[in-house]
């Protein structure tokens, strides 16, 4: 630890291998810790607060900055405020900060050490808290238009930008991105966003500060009517307690009062339609012309696709894959046909002779010689075949005794024993 706490060498020449490792360990550690404080803007002196370990400070602070300041990961925040664009910001807000005089005379002697009060700059932190704000507009009501108040937009980036000068930052980081533009109109700054996310900005056009005007009014009618609706409340309620305190003129006075102020409600809703039903259409109007830029844009492309693509070459084209497939419909029933080498079958003579050999195999003689025992062992084989006649005589020669079934005598048509 005290090798990282200890300061680099005057020279890298001296020794690159430690200057490389403390740089490697220190200049992530720096971006990371900016990133997870959420901050984009940092100073030598926070950030040796914020690394002191047991009343250590690490000493080679300054010339990680200077090294992050040299590989443009870091940005004066001065210097980057002068490359945009950035009259609309008011000097009363103490967000542009002016170089002492000490710092500007450092640098015109040569003397590249950070002061420990400057500002810097994170250039990729500072990008990527512009996406988020970016898309934390898109996602919100105010998107409805591309035109909004700044302290509206300041409002809905509370959350994300923990100060004012961040959020000046992070206008700065989209106008120079193309993405938005601001303008002051009657003592009021105004921002115009960017219609998509790869869309570059417009200019503020007359039609955008005439909608933003509508808005304006329309928010304004709508606090008006809600604060006259509740005076006409307090008026009903005011009448209401006279009536119970027997003070009938003073109800009477208040239930004109609240009829008066009924009448202003009625002509202030009718002001507030006339406003919503101009800025309905106008919405209407910018819907319109995106999907008809949509249509234009699919005419061009599906023009561009079917340049070389004509009605006769469609009919050559399927013409010529008719022809091709009667061709190979042809060739294959060539090929189907075989090679028979000569010889050519008869099919009925193959009938034929399926027939007489299916006659052979009902005769098939035995191949085995002649045996004199074979034939007297057949002999010898009583005949056991009954017929059903005999079979009903002999049941009629039984009768039944005491003991069970007995047979009366043999059969004398009828030899079962071998005669031997």
């Amino acid at each position: 630890m005290s090798f990282l706490f200890s300061a680099f060498k005057r020279s890298r020449e001296v020794n690159s291998t430690d200057w490389d490792s403390k740089m490697g360990f220190w200049a992530p550690l720096v971006l990371s810790h900016s990133r997870r404080q959420g901050v984009v803007r940092l100073r030598l002196r926070d950030l040796q607060e914020a690394f002191q370990r047991k009343g250590s400070v690490p000493l080679g602070l300054a010339t990680v900055l200077q090294d992050l300041l040299r590989r443009g990961e870091l940005q004066r925040e001065s210097d980057f405020m002068a490359s945009v664009d950035s009259s609309w910001i008011s000097w009363g807000v103490g967000v542009f900060l002016l170089k002492p005089l000490k710092w500007t005379l450092s640098n015109m002697l040569g003397d590249h050490k950070v002061p420990a009060e400057e500002v810097l700059v994170a250039v990729e932190l500072l990008k990527e808290k512009a996406e988020e704000v970016y898309r934390l507009y898109q996602n919100s009501p105010l998107s409805s238009h591309p035109v909004v108040a700044l302290s509206e937009l300041s409002t809905l980036c509370a959350g994300s930008c923990p100060d004012e000068r961040t959020f000046y930052l992070v206008l700065l980081q989209l106008q120079k991105e193309k993405r938005v533009t601001v303008l002051e109109q009657n003592g009021e700054k105004i921002v115009k966003f960017a219609r998509g996310p790869h869309a570059k900005v417009s200019p503020v056009n007359d039609v955008d500060v005439g909608v933003y005007q509508l808005m304006q009014s329309e928010q304004l009618l709508s606090r008006k009517v809600e604060s006259l609706s509740q005076e006409a409340e307090r008026y009903k309620e005011e009448a209401r307690r006279a009536c119970r305190a027997g003070k009938k003129q003073l109800a009477l006075r208040s239930l004109k009062a609240k009829q008066r102020t009924e009448k202003r409600i009625e002509a202030l809703h009718a002001k507030l339609d006339t406003v919503q039903g101009i800025l309905d259409r106008i919405y209407a109007s910018q819907t319109d012309q995106m999907v008809f830029n949509a249509y234009q844009a699919g005419v061009g492309a599906l023009k561009l696709s079917m340049k070389d693509v004509t009605v006769e070459k469609a009919e050559s084209l399927v013409d010529q894959i008719q022809e091709l497939c009667d061709t190979q419909d042809e060739v294959s029933q060539t090929l189907a046909g075989g090679v028979t080498n000569g010889l050519d079958f008869d099919s009925e003579e193959l009938e034929k002779e399926l027939d007489i050999l299916l006659q052979d195999t009902t005769k098939e003689p035995s191949d085995l010689p002649y045996n004199p025992q074979e034939t007297f062992y057949i002999n010898s084989v009583p005949n056991t075949r009954i017929s059903d006649a005999e079979l009903e005589a002999e049941l009629e020669k039984l009768s039944l005794s005491e003991g069970g079934l007995v047979p009366s005598r043999k059969s004398p048509k009828r030899q079962l024993e071998p005669t031997l």
